[in-house]
């Protein structure tokens, strides 16, 4: 499982625990599952879904950035 904690400027959109999210960076979307390696990217306006329990939930954003470290995914976004 992923912790996943998606914030805007204005408050916490979602806090929880995730099976994996796609977020759409700069040279396309891409997927962050359990083990991902550390990284840090910018985000472009676009859709992030995130499955829980094999449910799809998805957040229209205008961009932000993401950081990814030992299966944590904190999404700073502007929606």
């Amino acid at each position: 499982m992923l912790t996943l904690k998606i914030i805007s400027p204005a408050k916490i959109i979602f806090n929880g625990t995730v099976d994996r999210v796609l977020v759409p960076g700069e040279k396309g979307d891409f997927e962050i599952l359990v083990n991902h390696a550390p990284i840090i990217s910018t985000l472009v306006a676009g859709k992030v879904v995130y499955t829980i329990n094999a449910s799809q939930l998805q957040l229209d954003i205008l961009g932000g950035f993401v950081e990814v470290q030992k299966n944590e995914v904190n999404l700073c976004v502007e929606i």
